[in-house]
């Protein structure tokens, strides 16, 4: 099932009478992203997985910063969710889950944070944000499967690389490709992940995959020791020989610490 009734489109996975998750994708992703997950490794839960702003098909009207994008997500709490919620991000969709939880304490009962970026360094990003902007169209089909196969895709089984063509490549009216985000909305947000990071809302269970291959890592040591010292016992940090795409390539290891979150959350 898909809802436009926000400036967010909303892919909702799973029985209506499932425990609702909030699944929030990385940056140039979609919601349909989680439609592995939820199909194959979660279909007891009721998944809603919004496209974020300027991302597949929700709006694409500026702004794109961290507090447009939580703004947007709290009318799809308003709109999918009856009381609190598990929140499980990937990347970008791990730091607004993260935002969301502090804007919106009562209504985030726990987190997964897959390799969440958050309070990166500004020159590196300022790097990656040229790169990107410069590599912006894609040749063909076969340009897209390359790319994603050189860049942290390379874990990712064929079956969702192609799902992910299939879903999210975007040809213009001129027949140039890219992928269905709009590259202003990318530029933007490469530069809010340099932003200082933040911590969760106090008195919340949290729990994190940092990704070994990524280098430098999206979660830098600074923001773990303090999440470490904040949260306590109350955090769980697991280290995951593997690239970024967590939720893609390690599909029963997020399973699991979701499940994890949702049964903690129901024991109280």
């Amino acid at each position: 099932m898909i809802s436009t009734m926000t400036a967010l489109t909303v892919p909702v996975f799973g029985p209506a009478d499932g425990t609702t998750v909030l699944a929030l994708h990385g940056l140039t992703g979609h919601g349909k992203r989680w439609t592995n997950l939820a199909n194959d490794h979660l279909p007891e839960l009721r998944i809603v997985a919004p496209d974020l702003l300027g991302h597949g098909h929700s709006s694409w009207d500026a702004p794109w910063t961290i507090e447009a994008q939580v703004a947007a997500i709290i009318e799809v709490l308003d709109t999918h969710v009856d009381g609190p919620v598990v929140v499980v991000g990937h990347s970008f969709g791990g730091a607004l889950a993260i935002h969301l939880s502090r804007a919106e304490p009562s209504r985030v009962s726990g987190l997964v944070l897959l390799d969440p970026a958050i309070g990166l360094d500004g020159a590196f990003l300022s790097e990656v944000a040229a790169a990107n902007l410069d590599s912006w169209y894609l040749r063909d089909r076969q340009d897209a499967r390359d790319r994603k196969r050189a860049e942290a895709w390379w874990e990712v089984p064929d079956a969702l690389l192609e799902a992910e063509i299939a879903e999210h490549l975007l040809v213009a009216a001129d027949g140039r490709m890219s992928w269905r985000v709009h590259p202003s909305a990318v530029a933007t947000t490469w530069s809010e992940l340099a932003r200082p990071h933040v911590m969760p809302a106090p008195g919340i269970d949290v729990r994190l995959v940092v990704a070994d291959k990524v280098q430098p890592p999206y979660a830098p040591a600074p923001f773990i020791d303090e999440l470490t010292a904040q949260q306590g016992e109350r955090f769980i940090l697991h280290h995951e020989d593997c690239d970024h795409m967590v939720p893609l390539s390690r599909p029963e290891l997020t399973a699991r610490l979701v499940r994890d979150a949702v049964a903690s959350v129901a024991a109280g």
